[in-house]
């Protein structure tokens, strides 16, 4: 058998055409082709899915039970396959206690690493804590100066009267004679103590007096003293120094200034969701439900009587009791009930909302059931207290919902917001606490540890050693795949698709595992220009541990780097699904029937306007003012309107925070009045020349299977109205709602509209076969007997965008919008296909392609955040099309892109930086692409030039 090869034979998963193709193992393989052509499917659902079932099926029964169970795809044979490693774009997790720590691990070797030599503090004074031997406490006293007077004390572990009573019986029987009580120094037999009262009482051990010189025989005595005295207690002394002045020595983590204990501390006390690590109070959330007094003052402006306070409401036309609860208070104080809120004296406003503390007033109220006045002379509790214990005490869940409406989540005050236990939080290494480590990026990381490494004492390092070199091998393998400006406390939930591959991508490096099969999905997505050979060196890494590396990837630095180039297609759906050419990229490039070819070798180029034909801003500036979200230093942003403008910037920089972040949320709160969370800013102008915002985000369309394209873009309802209106759906008495999979009556009942039923197969893959009453069709037979120009609902499902433009041409309003899914590149898809299936990428375009089709109505901006996700370069091309023909509609376009074909092609092109992460966040250059290009300081520009020239 050739182990130098992994062959395929006969694959037919999804559009592929039963092909036959030979792959080299152990190179860096690409495959491209135009979207749709087949490369996921031969690439991640027939390669990586055989690889890993044969994997799952080598396994133990047993174990099996656990495993997650792979369908077996279809295909004739595959040979010479290693274990498979997927490394998707969805794959990282989106638990929110999930970090770039956990996820690469770092973080553990740090919190190991902090366990193991970390300085601590003290969490109540901040001084440093230290273990004392008994040698190193002996060696503090005789530095004392001579004549220095001392007493040696032990703090007693029993508190409480009836213990320390016994406690001191058998001390005072072994030969002590005084103790230490209140301050005040006393002899055992005349301490009493009240039984159920605790007590804090330390035992006299020695009281003594640095000699001049050295006596014979005093070291001697007194570290004898202090042995026995360390057996007395928890290991600690207390050093008596008069006037006030104590020390406190242990060989235990106690505090010398203060006497604070601190217990002993392992890798887990740094983490905030470890029970012993987590702070007590907000249990490692960093945030606590408080009281929120914004919650409680609904309007400064207005009386108490008029409802100022949410709690007491409107007293106009409320009961009397709380007007007279209140009036009393007031008139106490000298007030008057209806002076505004904000007019009160302070000690009024004080009162009603934190009580009155020990100062007794006077309350008298009329109860309203009876006619009776009430009267009583008692403190006041106050609001936030009232509402405190009706949270706490209530058990109904109306009472439970109405008190937590004046609460908030507020930063945790015992943690601050770090969710970490106090004692934790004060340890340091380096002059930086783990708090603090995890804010910094991965770059600054790296030149911390090399630091750290350099100022460990020669113990430190030995017990470090090996800590160092694991955290800094993982912290280098993020810088080689460009993630250098992540912090170690970046969420999982908000990491982009190409940064969680990355991510893995690093983990992988750093397993050090040979003989595998890496299958990646377009790892440079999000990538700028400037990071990609530090990718592409991470890949060839894989490859030369001794891995086979396939990636799915449409950027050419990828494809001519690849000792093996493979192109599917000739087209998208059915016409795609072939080997078109495979060899190295210069053969693939010499290939006459390559698509992919004539672009390498430089015979279709992706167009883009010259410098003079570029549109000017003529019609305004949209300008945000002041955004200072997440690394965003008070940037001022201009965007001239009508134009097509690109963001751009290295992976970090501040596009997204600028823009998903910022701008979006603020113009969705002015144009449509949406309460979107969003970042901070100071001004936003040109509003005036604005109808609409439209995000085109690649969230997906649908979250189930019954969602599919033709619901989405809206066609599915006229179809359904065109097969309603057939001869025979009217003579039946069809409506629409007739052919729906969604709905009873027209569905087929036994697969509930799926089309397929699952056979459970126990300890193999669950099988999927078709309904053997609808055949697969999810409809009934009475539904399929109605057909519209000969096809039934089913087919007419099945038909793919291209088909469908066809057999709808009678019916404009149908073929207007399946013209703009052609025209966003998605002629393959099939108008029923799953919403779970598309990428996206795709998810994008199918949103781009509803807005394409709404009527134009101009003066609408339009965000699109790495449209070309995906994109091969003639779907690029067609991509650019459509985003020109906006604008030419007199619309404004950003897209925030790393695609130097999309950014040479734009209006304008705001260019952030110069880094990621906190070196980044402002704008370094704005203005033509030729503008830009010309920036000095401009990675991008650097890029252009070249494409320009």
């Amino acid at each position: 058998m050739d182990t130098e090869t992994l062959r395929v034979q006969g694959a037919r998963q999804h559009n592929l055409k039963n092909i036959d193709l030979e792959i080299p193992r152990n190179k860096l393989v690409v495959l491209t082709g135009v979207s749709g052509s087949g490369k996921s499917s031969l690439a991640f659902d027939t390669i990586y899915a055989e690889g890993q079932r044969r994997y799952v099926e080598s396994l133990s029964p047993f174990v099996r039970r656990f495993l997650e169970k792979v369908d077996k795809p279809q295909l004739d044979g595959i040979s010479g396959l290693s274990p498979a490693v997927a490394i998707e774009q969805k794959t990282v997790s989106k638990n929110p206690r999930s970090t770039v720590g956990t996820i690469t691990e770092i973080i553990n070797y740090l919190r190991l690493l902090y366990s193991r030599v970390g300085h601590v503090h003290c969490p109540a004074c901040g001084n440093e804590i230290k273990r004392r031997s008994a040698t190193e406490m002996l060696k503090r006293l005789r530095a004392l100066p001579a004549g220095t007077t001392f007493r040696l004390l032990v703090p007693l572990s029993a508190r409480r009267g009836e213990e320390l009573t016994a406690r001191l019986a058998r001390l005072a029987a072994q030969g002590y004679t005084a103790v230490r009580l209140a301050g005040r120094i006393q002899t055992i037999k005349d301490v009493r103590l009240e039984q159920e009262r605790e007590y804090s009482v330390e035992l006299l051990v020695k009281q003594d007096s640095v000699p001049e010189t050295e006596l014979d025989g005093w070291s001697e005595q007194l570290a004898l003293t202090i042995k026995r005295a360390l057996r007395l207690s928890d290991r600690t002394l207390i050093v008596e120094l008069g006037q006030g002045l104590e020390v406190f020595l242990s060989e235990e983590l106690v505090c010398a200034y203060c006497g604070t204990q601190v217990p002993f501390l392992s890798s887990q006390h740094f983490s905030q969701f470890s029970p012993v690590g987590m702070c007590p109070d907000c249990h490692g959330m960093g945030t606590r439900m408080e009281i929120d007094l914004g919650q409680i003052i609904s309007d400064p402006t207005l009386t108490i009587r008029q409802g100022a306070l949410r709690w007491y409401g409107d007293m106009r036309k409320k009961g009397s009791y709380k007007r007279g609860f209140v009036e009393s208070v007031t008139q106490h104080y000298g007030a008057d009930i209806d002076t505004p809120w904000q007019d009160l004296p302070a000690r009024v406003r004080e009162v009603i909302l934190y009580g009155s503390g020990e100062e007794r007033i006077r309350i008298k109220s009329l109860l309203e059931s009876s006619g009776r006045t009430y009267e009583v002379t008692d403190s006041v509790p106050g609001v936030v207290n009232e509402i405190a214990r009706l949270f706490r005490q209530t058990t109904s869940e109306h009472s439970k919902r109405w008190s937590s409406s004046f609460m908030s989540h507020q930063t945790c005050s015992t943690c601050q917001g770090t969710g970490l236990m106090a004692a934790a939080s004060k340890v340091t290494l380096g002059g930086l606490s783990i708090i603090e480590i995890g804010e910094l990026s991965i770059a600054e990381l790296r030149k911390w540890l090399d630091k750290l490494q350099e100022s460990l004492s020669d113990e430190e390092l030995a017990i470090a050693a090996e800590i160092l070199l694991e955290s800094r091998l993982r912290v280098g393998f993020l810088l080689d795949v460009g993630l250098h400006y992540l912090s170690l406390n970046r969420t999982a939930p908000t990491l982009s698709g190409g940064e969680g591959q990355r991510l893995r991508l690093a983990s992988q490096l750093g397993s050090g595992l040979t003989g595998l099969l890496y299958v990646l999905d377009e790892p440079s997505i999000g990538l700028h220009a400037r990071d990609q050979q530090a990718l592409l060196k991470t890949l060839l890494q894989l490859r030369d541990m001794g891995n086979s590396v396939l990636v799915v990837e449409h950027d050419e630095t990828f494809m001519r780097a690849a000792d093996w180039l493979i192109d599917v297609g000739p087209g998208a759906g059915v016409a795609g699904g072939n080997i078109v050419a495979a060899g190295t990229p210069e053969e693939v490039a010499r290939h006459p029937a390559s698509l992919t070819g004539r672009y390498l070798r430089g015979e279709l180029r992706i167009s883009a306007p010259g410098a003079a034909k570029r549109r000017q801003p003529t019609r305004g500036w949209l300008a945000l003012e002041g955004a200072r979200l997440h690394n965003l230093k008070q940037v001022t942003a201009r965007f001239p309107l009508g134009l097509f403008i690109c963001m751009t910037g290295v992976s970090g920089s501040g596009k997204s925070s600028l823009i998903n972040g910022t701008l979006s949320p603020a113009l969705k709160r002015h144009l449509h009045g949406e309460d979107e969370p969003g970042g901070p800013f100071e001004r936003l102008t040109g509003l005036s020349e604005l109808k609409g915002l439209v995000n085109v985000t690649q969230d997906p369309i649908g979250r189930t299977p019954r969602s599919n394209p033709a619901t989405y873009v809206g066609i599915f309802d006229e179809i359904r109205t065109l097969f309603a209106g057939t001869e025979l759906a009217i003579k039946r008495g069809y409506k629409a709602d007739r052919f729906s999979f969604n709905v009873e009556g027209g569905r087929c009942e036994t697969c509930k509209g799926q089309g397929q039923i699952s056979i459970e197969m126990h300890f193999l893959a669950d099988v999927w076969v078709p309904c053997r009453d609808c055949q697969g069709t999810r409809f009934n037979n009475e539904t399929l007997a109605v057909r519209y120009q000969g096809k039934h609902i089913a087919e007419v499902l099945a038909m793919d965008v291209r088909e469908a433009i066809d057999f709808f041409g009678a019916s404009p309003k149908i073929t207007r919008v399946l013209q703009t899914l052609s025209d966003v590149g998605l002629d393959y898809v099939q108008l029923g296909q799953s919403a779970t299936t598309f990428s996206g990428g795709e998810a994008q375009r199918i949103k781009l392609a509803r807005e394409l089709s709404r009527q134009a109505t101009g003066r609408t901006l339009y965000i699109l955040d790495e449209p070309t996700t995906g994109l091969h370069f003639a779907d690029v091309q067609r991509l650019l099309d459509v985003l020109q023909r906006l604008v030419e509609r007199g619309n404004t376009v950003i897209v925030i892109e790393h695609h130097l074909d999309v950014i040479k092609a734009a209006d304008w092109i705001i260019d952030m930086g110069p880094e990621g992460g906190r070196n980044g966040g402002r704008i370094i250059a704005e203005g033509t692409p030729e503008q830009v290009a010309a920036s000095a300081q401009s990675y991008t520009g650097k890029f252009l030039q070249a494409l320009l020239a």
